[in-house]
C-alpha cells in the first residue's frame, strides 16, 4: 500500500521537467553486467507502469527490470525523502500536485467559444475541496446593496450578486495556544480573495478555519503558540506567534493592531509584510504591501507566510455579466449625470464638467489631496508613508 501511495506521488512529480534533476537524482543501473540493461531512476521504479524496454537491447534483458524486496524499500525509503521536501514547495503554488506544465501560474484561460470567454482569466481550483463549506462554521449573510442602517445608498454601484454564506475565519488565533492542528482542506471562500484551510486541532478534532498561506498543503500541522512556548516552534507557514518572538525578515500576515482584537493587517490575496527590526520600547518595525512602515506592539500576533491566491490580481473578468455576479453594478460617470445628482452633471451635449475633477460632495480628486487628519490616532506611529502612485511620480 505503501510503495502503491508513492508511485502516485512520482506520476505527478515525475512531469515537470524544473524538478527532473531534484527529483530524479543519479541513475540507478539495473543488471549492469549485461548488454543492455535497463536504465532506471528511482521514481520510475514505483511506478507500475512496465518500464520501456531499450531499443539496444537483445534477448530476455530488454524487458522491465525486476527489483528484489529490499531494493523497492531502500527506492521507497529514498522517495519518502525527496516527498518531505518537495511536497511543500509544489504546495507553495497551489496544492499538493497542481504543477501542470512549464510556466504554470495558477490561472485558467477559457476557450474562446464566445466574446465573453476569449479573453477571460480565472483562478485554477482544481486543488480546492469540492464540496460545501462545514456547516457548524458557516452562517447567513444578508446584501447591503450599499444602503446604510437608514436605507441612505451610502457606497455607489453595489448590488445583487450570487448568493453567499459567511465562514467564520478565526483571525485571532488566541483561544488554543500550543495545541497543535492538522490542516485537512483548502476551500474556496466568496467573501474574501484569499482562500482558506480547513484546520482540526489533534486534542478534540475540533474544526476551525484560517486564512491559508502560501506553501500550506492538506496534512500539514499549524500551531498558535503562546509567549512562552514560542521558541519550541518552527518558523514555518501558518503557525502564529507574538511579533517578539519572531525573527527579522520574515514574512507575516494577519496583523494585529491592538493585542487580542484579531488580525486586521495583510489578509488579502498575495500580501505580506516584512518584519523590519524589534525596538527598544516594546514596538516592532514593519512594512506593510503599501510600502509604509510603521511600527506595532510587540505584544500582537502574527501568522507566518504570505496569504495564498497571489495570482488574484491577474484575473480578468472577460464580461460585464462577471461583474454582476460578484455584486458590481456599472459604474456611472459624474459628466453623465444630472447637475443635482454630481458636481460634473449638466450641460448641453457632451461637457467637460467645467471644473477641476471631484468626489459628488466637492472634495478634489486628483493632484494628491490628501484627507487623512493629522490629529490621528496612529500618526505617530508611522515612520514611512507609503510611496505616491505611479500618477504622481510621473508628474514630478
Amino acid at each position: 500500500e505503501m510503495l502503491r501511495a508513492l508511485a502516485q506521488h512520482a506520476r505527478v512529480l515525475v512531469r515537470p521537467r524544473a524538478l527532473h534533476s531534484l527529483v530524479m537524482g543519479p541513475a540507478v543501473t539495473t543488471r549492469p553486467q549485461q548488454p543492455g540493461a535497463t536504465t532506471l531512476y528511482p521514481w520510475r521504479a514505483l511506478s507500475t507502469r512496465a518500464t520501456r524496454p531499450s531499443t539496444r537491447a537483445k534477448g530476455p534483458w530488454g524487458r522491465a527490470p525486476i527489483l528484489d524486496k529490499a531494493a523497492l524499500m531502500a527506492i521507497a525509503e529514498k522517495a519518502t525523502t525527496q516527498l518531505d521536501m518537495i511536497v511543500p514547495a509544489i504546495a507553495s503554488t497551489g496544492g499538493v500536485g497542481i504543477v501542470r506544465k512549464r510556466g504554470y501560474d495558477g490561472l485558467k484561460r477559457w476557450n474562446p467559444t464566445s466574446p465573453g470567454q476569449r479573453h477571460r482569466i480565472t483562478i485554477d481550483k482544481s486543488h480546492l475541496w469540492k464540496g460545501d463549506s462545514l456547516k457548524t462554521l458557516t452562517v447567513g449573510i444578508c446584501k447591503s446593496g450599499g444602503r446604510n442602517n437608514q436605507g441612505v445608498v451610502t457606497t455607489w454601484w453595489r448590488g445583487g450578486g450570487n448568493k453567499r454564506k459567511y465562514r467564520l475565519i478565526d483571525f485571532k488565533r488566541n483561544t488554543r495556544l500550543d495545541e497543535p492542528a492538522v490542516v485537512e482542506r483548502l476551500e474556496y471562500d466568496p467573501n474574501r480573495s484569499a482562500h482558506i484551510a480547513l484546520i482540526r486541532y489533534k486534542s478534540d478534532n475540533a474544526p476551525a478555519y484560517i486564512l491559508a498561506p502560501q506553501g500550506l498543503y492538506p496534512g500539514a500541522t499549524v500551531i498558535s503558540a503562546s509567549v512562552d512556548n514560542a521558541e519550541t516552534f518552527d518558523i514555518a507557514p501558518g503557525n502564529c506567534l507574538t511579533m517578539s518572538k519572531l525573527p527579522t525578515g520574515v514574512l507575516i500576515h494577519n496583523l494585529e493592531i491592538r493585542p487580542g482584537s484579531g488580525g486586521q493587517l495583510c489578509r488579502s490575496a498575495g500580501n505580506g509584510a516584512s518584519l523590519l527590526a524589534h525596538m527598544d520600547d516594546g514596538y516592532c518595525l514593519v512594512r506593510l504591501p503599501s510600502g509604509e512602515t510603521r511600527k506595532l506592539l510587540a505584544k500582537c500576533r502574527a501568522t507566518i507566510g504570505e496569504v495564498s491566491n497571489a495570482p488574484w490580481k491577474n484575473r480578468v473578468l472577460g464580461k460585464a455579466g462577471a461583474s454582476r455576479w460578484v455584486g458590481k453594478r456599472p459604474h456611472v460617470r459624474g459628466v453623465a449625470m444630472n447637475p443635482v445628482d454630481h458636481p460634473h452633471g449638466g450641460g448641453n451635449g457632451k461637457t467637460a464638467g467645467g471644473r477641476p475633477s471631484v468626489t459628488p460632495w466637492g472634495w478634489p480628486t486628483k493632484g494628491g489631496y490628501k484627507t487623512r487628519t493629522s490629529k490621528k490616532y496612529s500618526q505617530r506611529l508611522i515612520v514611512t508613508r507609503r510611496p505616491p502612485g505611479v500618477r504622481m511620480r510621473s508628474r514630478k
